[in-house]
């Protein structure tokens, strides 16, 4: 597989706007004079966006907003609220489809086939569903009445403000983290990924165009630890909604945890970060498709997906018996280049930062041993990519089986067939993840046998199909383990995280005498 090499002079960007974009609080534009710039991954000497950066006077007028603004959105009848996201489901699926998507492109390194999935698909998806199990929350109340009582639960909001973080790698994801909370009442403060800053800032003019009011949305990028730091040592502080590293995650949660006296009320965390997932290939499996599934699981968004494959567990059988070639025909056959080329099927990683860590992964696999099968190689001259690589290893617990790469970048691990049940040991112990993990086989004991086995590994198992790829209302996603906090964005259960349920009984009838009858004989 020859390495795409990077022609700039050949690098079309269409023109976009010049303006810097602004922080957006109470509906207003906020220009802090503090400029930070996205770059684009496939030709980092060029950048998609100016905006302004949150400085503390901003993030402290979006506390203060977002709180004045808390009292009319909480009683704002559920209708209007569900209309204003349905609305903006409207706008993102049509008027502002392709926008989105080039902004994705462009801006997050995606293909088109990717960028439609997430910034179209997904995004409108977690609108338009996220009212009907908002309707079917609020629909849940007591099946039992004394004579002569009523009883009913209101889902409150939380008291206070919900900080959004969100990550580069979904717009979809950009737009649920802050619209989840804010569908049932909240307000939310924003913070985007610095390199998803303009598809987020359209995502929020989509909302706003669709009428939802001031200050309840409270747009602020910047530099996170500043950014973050402020909002979570604020009193009112209410919940954190989260997805990005590991790492971050558990920092935050002890940040938070020392902040906890400043609170009035426990902080619910919300949070969904890394993973180190499977394919588990059975004696038993249909070579053709496990191959298959695994090149899309592996290599779909440059691998830069939570849910991504990394970790492959393939019989010695299968391996021997066509899977190995299969693999590496199919690997090699993968175009790379910029998104801008709708026959690449490979686009840029994200930057330098992760350039360097999955590059670096690849040198460890080498000086450990590793064979590398296919790929290998990677070009930052003009953007950031990385060739689709296997490494082939012996060792079941190096260090590309164990630790997130977040890159394009497959190990695979030959077990003999005997050893079966010592690699589905090896599935659930080798790592501290359990996010995704897929099990191919057309043994239907063998899937019952791997997935009770494998219990705990994966809060998203998928039988012979890729380990990517949840679906709004079909795969609620979430893992447990360090993963996340496994609340299942695109189900019901999410939007429990962030009400806090009053119980309330009405008497019709009144107590005729406070003493028991047997006091009265």
């Amino acid at each position: 597989m020859a390495l795409y090499t990077p022609q700039l002079a050949s690098f079309k960007v269409p023109a976009i706007d010049n303006e810097p974009m602004s922080c957006i609080v109470n509906g207003k534009e906020v220009k802090t004079g503090k400029l930070a710039k996205q770059p684009m991954p496939a030709t980092h000497a060029k950048h998609l966006c100016t905006y302004h950066e949150a400085d503390q006077a901003t993030v402290a007028s979006a506390i203060k907003g977002a709180l004045a603004a808390k009292a009319e959105w909480e009683a704002m009848p559920w209708n209007d609220r569900a209309a204003i996201f349905l609305k903006a489901a409207d706008l993102v699926s049509g008027k502002y489809r392709y926008k989105l998507m080039a902004a994705t492109m462009l801006g997050q390194g995606k293909n088109a086939w990717q960028a439609e999935i997430d910034a179209a698909a997904e995004l409108s998806d977690f609108f338009r569903f996220g009212v009907k199990y908002v309707e079917e929350l609020y629909s849940q109340q007591p099946l039992k009445n004394a004579p002569g009582a009523w009883n009913r639960i209101e889902y409150r909001p939380l008291e206070g403000f919900v900080l959004a973080v969100s990550p580069f790698n979904f717009t979809a994801i950009g737009g649920n983290l802050p619209g989840t909370p804010a569908l049932v009442g909240n307000v939310v403060l924003w913070k985007p990924s610095p390199a998803a800053t303009y598809s987020n800032y359209l995502v929020y003019k989509i909302l706003e165009e669709a009428g939802l009011p001031a200050g309840v949305i409270q747009f602020v990028p910047g530099p996170p630890e500043e950014v973050v730091g402020q909002a979570i040592s604020h009193p009112e502080f209410a919940s954190l909604h989260f997805t990005g590293s590991t790492l971050v995650f558990k920092k935050l949660w002890k940040d938070i945890a020392a902040n906890l006296d400043k609170y009035r009320s426990y902080p619910r965390i919300v949070g969904e970060t890394g993973g180190k997932n499977f394919h588990l290939i059975h004696p038993s499996a249909e070579i053709k498709n496990a191959v298959n599934q695994s090149v899309r699981g592996a290599f779909e968004y440059q691998g830069q997906k939570c849910s991504a494959l990394s970790r492959l567990y393939v019989a010695a059988s299968v391996w021997n018996n066509g899977f190995k070639d299969q693999l590496l025909t199919e690997v090699a056959k993968l175009k790379v280049g910029p998104p801008t080329d709708f026959t690449n099927f490979v686009g840029p990683v994200i930057g330098r930062p992760a350039f360097d860590k999955i590059t670096g992964y690849i040198k460890q696999a080498k000086e450990a041993g590793g064979e590398i099968l296919v790929g290998g190689g990677a070009d930052d001259s003009v953007g950031y990519f990385v060739q689709p690589t296997v490494i082939l290893t012996k060792d079941p617990k190096s260090v590309t089986m164990v630790e997130e790469i977040f890159g394009p970048v497959l190990t695979v691990y030959v077990y003999d067939d005997a050893d079966y049940e010592k690699t589905l040991d090896l599935i659930d112990t080798s790592t501290a993840y359990a996010l995704t993990g897929s099990i191919f086989a057309s043994d239907r004991k063998a899937l019952l046998h791997a997935t009770n086995r494998l219990r705990n590994a994966a809060g998203n198992v998928y039988y012979n199909e890729k380990c990517t790829g949840a679906v709004v209302g079909q795969q609620p996603f979430g893992g447990a383990r360090a993963s996340g906090t496994n609340d299942k964005a695109g189900s019901i259960s999410i939007f429990y995280r962030f009400v806090s349920a009053r119980s309330i009984k009405e008497n019709f009838v009144g107590l005729e005498d406070y003493l028991y009858p047997s006091n009265l004989a």
